[in-house]
């Protein structure tokens, strides 16, 4: 059975809304903007491409995702080398880009389930907010990869939601404190 876990850029508050930048979003960049930069901290998302064996998106990243990492070939070349999955009821093989290597749409948590029955490295889902929460929901999360910035914006999409389900309980795998206030947790979903 594949681990499947999220990694996100997030704030003290919960907010994963374009840490990098995303047009229109009024705090767009803050993971860059209003934090110091260390190499450091950045150290897990290398050793992240390096495990991954797949790469999961929710539709709205994979949009964000698709036209820009491609050409990425010094930052992403692992990522733009393994297989995509992503998850969406609305996307048509139509849509996809012919240049990112082999992507797979998946509709349902299902199908997720049944990816994770395979063989293969971890799963690796980057942003997707929506996506993370319904994962979650469906019990498919096998652990959470975090940066957490010291930063609060107070509104934007965040990894957990008032809609999520009931309590679940995490075990602290791995934690590092860095210089500029970031924190890197990885937590295991206990079950």
């Amino acid at each position: 059975m594949r681990t499947l876990y999220v990694t996100e850029f997030i704030t003290l508050d919960g907010v994963i809304d374009s840490p990098g930048g995303n047009e229109g979003h009024p705090h767009a960049g803050w993971s860059f903007k209003d934090v110091e930069f260390l190499p450091e901290v950045y150290e897990m998302k290398g050793q992240e491409q390096e495990e991954a064996g797949a790469l999961m998106l929710g539709r709205v990243s994979y949009d964000l995702f698709a036209p820009v990492w491609p050409s990425m070939t010094e930052e992403f070349p692992k990522y733009n080398a393994m297989p995509k999955y992503v998850v969406s009821s609305s996307l048509q093989e139509d849509d996809l880009v012919d240049n990112w290597g082999e992507i797979t749409i998946l509709r349902t948590m299902d199908d997720v389930a049944r990816l994770k029955e395979t063989e293969g490295g971890p799963i690796s889902v980057h942003a997707s907010a929506r996506l993370a929460q319904s994962l979650a929901a469906a019990g498919l999360v096998d652990r959470y990869h975090l940066l957490v910035f010291p930063v609060v914006l107070g509104s934007g999409k965040r990894l957990f939601s008032d809609s999520s389900p009931d309590k679940q309980k995490l075990s602290l795998a791995e934690s590092q404190s860095y210089a500029n206030g970031v924190q890197k947790l990885v937590y295991d979903v206990v079950r």
